[in-house]
Parts: C-alpha cells; sequence; structure tokens
C-alpha cells in the first residue's frame, strides 16, 4: 500500500464529506452505510471513520471483519477505494432518541462510533473505464 495515496484518498473524502462503507456478513450478504468522516491516525494504514453506524454495519463487521471504503467526487470522476480490515470500534456520542412529541420511544440508542481500520490496498474508483491494479 503506498501511504502518499492513502493521503490523498483521506484528504478527498475530508473535501468531499462523505464516504460509503461496504460490509459483508459470515454468510456474504452485503451491506453499504454512509460516512461523514474520515481521518489518518498513523503511517501504518490505519484511519478512523466516524458515523452513525446501522446496527448491521456492526453486526458484520463482527462476523466478517473485512471492509471496502469507497471515497469518489462524482463531479471531478475521481476516487479511491480503501480495502481493510477493522481493528476496533470505539463509541463517541449517544443519544436515546428521546422526543417528547412522540408517543413510541426508540428501543434502540444511537450511538456515533468510529472504526478504526487498517487499509491493505488502495485502489482506483472511477466512473470511467479502468482496472482494479493497485495504486502504486
Amino acid at each position: 500500500m503506498n501511504q502518499e495515496t492513502l493521503e490523498n484518498a483521506v484528504a478527498l473524502a475530508q473535501k468531499i464529506g462523505h464516504v460509503f462503507a461496504a460490509t459483508a456478513n459470515d454468510n456474504g450478504l452485503p451491506h453499504v452505510a454512509a460516512a461523514v468522516k474520515m481521518t489518518l491516525i498513523s503511517n501504518d494504514g490505519d484511519i478512523a471513520v466516524e458515523a452513525w453506524y446501522c446496527p448491521t454495519t456492526l453486526i458484520n463487521l463482527k462476523q466478517n471483519p473485512l471492509i471496502s471504503l469507497i471515497i469518489w467526487d462524482s463531479h471531478a470522476d475521481k476516487g479511491y477505494q480503501l480495502l481493510g480490515e477493522m481493528v476496533k470500534v470505539e463509541d463517541v456520542a449517544m443519544m436515546n432518541g428521546y422526543d417528547p412529541k412522540l408517543d413510541v420511544k426508540s428501543t434502540l440508542p444511537q450511538v456515533e462510533r468510529r472504526l478504526v481500520i487498517r487499509v491493505k490496498d488502495v485502489l482506483i474508483f472511477s466512473h470511467a473505464p479502468h482496472t482494479d491494479v493497485k495504486e502504486s
């Protein structure tokens, strides 16, 4: 994995303000989640991706820690696919969903979480014709 390319991918994610996280359970059933914040946290390829993830993302990562992150600027048609493995999950914030105007309360609290991911490969992601050759 090329550290400079990873840094460029993180910079693009910060610029466009969104990332898509694809996970799959142990049967291979895929699930995609959206995240807003990505940061580089080490020179070993570790990144953090924060979002109010739904339970399916977390269940999938517990069963299968492999993850694909898509960073894509659709206007410039420039992007990256980061292939990695979850290292850990950290709770960032929690809200209980209380709204005095609602009669029914949410059964699950909403939790903002930070996924720490070790990136193994960085690939180009584009709408235009391209290959899955690793970026060097």
